[in-house]
């Protein structure tokens, strides 16, 4: 009688090695930059000094299935809806059902003056913060840390400078957690 060779495998053992090799480039590939993490490259300049043109982010798209954006998370999200392939990168401010109003360069919600370490110039234009506004249950109000060149939450789309207006939750593709590009600069944003 012939003994097996303990180091022959089986067709069926090929084919599921295979399989879980397919699972996981899939994963890889598709899941986890749709879904989980997926890099982005700053482009213009309306987040300077904070983010510069060209840096490289990573993008945490999962964790706000979980927990709500919060006050000066910097965010990406899609200004025309998630139809358009076209993205921003720019900081929370006014979150769901608040009233946010901007007066010379200080913002106020709900009536009482927040703090804005991250302004690098003055506002030009106040746009629709000029009066009180309430932004809706699933609406925030961003803006850009260079104020004079954002197209932000000031603008509504149909103003003569287009912008996004308030911002929809489920237009929210994520939060910028590292900087990876420069590696100088390698770090939380």
């Amino acid at each position: 009688m012939e003994k097996e060779n303990p180091t022959k495998r089986s067709r069926l053992s090929y084919l599921l090695e295979g399989i879980i090799y397919v699972v996981l480039i899939v994963f890889c590939v598709y899941v986890v930059p749709n879904y989980i993490i997926q890099r982005t490259v700053v482009s213009g300049d309306s987040m300077q000094d904070t983010l510069q043109n060209g840096e490289s982010l990573l993008v945490d798209k999962l964790s706000y299935r979980f927990v709500d954006p919060k006050r000066y998370d910097i965010i990406i999200f899609y200004p025309k809806g998630r139809e358009v392939d076209e993205y921003y990168v720019k900081r929370i401010y006014g979150l769901p059902g608040e009233t946010i109003q901007i007066k010379e360069n200080d913002i106020f919600i709900n009536g009482e003056k927040i703090d804005d370490p991250y302004a690098k110039d003055g506002m030009t234009q106040l746009g629709i913060a000029e009066e009180p506004y309430t932004l809706g249950d699933d609406e925030y109000f961003v803006l850009g840390d260079h104020r004079s060149v954002s197209v932000d939450s000031r603008y509504l789309p149909s103003m003569m400078e287009e912008g996004p207006g308030p911002v929809k939750f489920k237009n929210i593709a994520g939060k910028v957690i590292l900087r990876i590009w420069p590696l100088s600069k390698f770090g939380k944003p």
